[in-house]
């Protein structure tokens, strides 16, 4: 018990350690998560739909507050309707390249606050009816969309050069998807993502 009880100490102590960051510090943090997106239209909303976020980020820290978030991210958004009978979804695959501001908080840093935009492009579109997938045809579909990201997050230290970040994030849909028809379509969503953070 009291081995555990000093690893556990000595464990927390790098916690303690491993947050601040001096102008020029660059980490990278691939990540995974499990997302829920929906279609948020002027007409009718759609319901969430599931899927699994991943990619990488990169941190530039302009001193210990402060850095740049940017990175690759691979989302499913789109979304689902269900009715007594039928099921519909649209299965949207997305690029996005987040360009976020990002505050580190907290005596030791371990918190972050970020926020920003976030071109993406469209690499799938797919609509599934009751089990049965067709392409969303090009004319139908915008390939560009540009979102507004926030997301709140907490570092674990576990050495110097190395911790585990749990995040969330959000996504608000600021161009219309649609152009199929003359309503406004946007996507929205979060996710809840699990990632390892490397100092450079």
């Amino acid at each position: 018990m009291k081995k555990l009880l000093l690893v556990l100490a000595l464990v927390s102590m790098g916690y303690t350690n491993a947050q601040t960051r001096n102008k020029g510090t660059m980490e990278i943090t691939p990540k995974i998560g499990s997302s829920s997106f929906y279609e948020n239209s002027e007409y009718d909303s759609s319901k969430y739909n599931s899927g699994v976020q991943f990619g990488v980020t990169a941190d530039y820290y302009f001193n210990n507050r402060w850095s740049l978030r940017s990175g690759l991210i691979f989302d499913k958004m789109g979304g689902t309707n269900t009715d007594a009978e039928d099921k519909y979804e649209d299965i949207l695959n997305y690029l996005s390249i987040p360009i976020n501001a990002n505050w580190h908080f907290g005596s030791t840093r371990k918190w972050n606050l970020n926020f920003g935009l976030s071109p993406s492009f469209l690499t799938k579109a797919t609509a599934k009816y009751n089990g049965t997938s067709e392409k969303i045809p090009s004319s139908a579909i915008e390939s560009f969309q540009l979102g507004f990201t926030y997301g709140i997050g907490y570092k674990i230290g576990i050495t110097e050069k190395f911790g585990i970040l749990i995040d969330a994030q959000f996504f608000n849909g600021l161009t219309n998807i649609n152009k199929a028809t003359d309503f406004r379509v946007v996507n929205a969503g979060y996710s809840f993502n699990l990632g390892g953070v490397i100092q450079l």
